[in-house]
């Protein structure tokens, strides 16, 4: 979870949100002592700051839109997550054309890559030089 401080409480402006009880409920139990206000701020500064890479990558033209096959769009995983999101990764190789879930890099296929097991239980693409040791 992010825990960088943004700024003081005194610096933000107050806003209303409504949230359903259950929400709110299972939002204090995963913040724990941190306070669920402070994990929706984490949770939205996430999203604002991969959004932001997602349209830079689009503005500088290096990132595709999702291709179609039968009418569907390929998987695809821009900017949508970061290492710290990885619970786990397992070598595999890659049997079509994938973009890696953190830089977008392109696998093709038979290349060898990562499968990495996310925090919500999601497998996703990694390429295979997303570290330095190749670990």
């Amino acid at each position: 979870m992010d825990t960088r401080k943004r700024g003081s409480t005194s610096e933000m402006q107050v806003t209303s949100i409504r949230l359903e009880p259950e929400l709110k409920e299972r939002l204090r139990e995963i913040s724990g002592e941190q306070g669920y206000q402070t994990l929706i701020r984490d949770v939205l500064w996430r999203f604002v700051e991969r959004q932001a890479r997602l349209d830079e990558l689009l503005h500088d033209g290096n990132w595709q839109l999702p291709q179609k096959e039968n009418g569907f769009a390929l998987p695809s995983y821009p900017s949508m997550f970061f290492i710290s999101d990885i619970r786990a990764k397992f070598r595999a190789v890659a049997q079509q054309e994938q973009r890696c879930a953190i830089t977008g890099q392109l696998i093709r296929p038979q290349q060898p890559m990562w499968l990495g097991l996310t925090m919500t239980g999601n497998m996703v693409p990694l390429s295979f030089e997303m570290t330095d040791d190749g670990e």
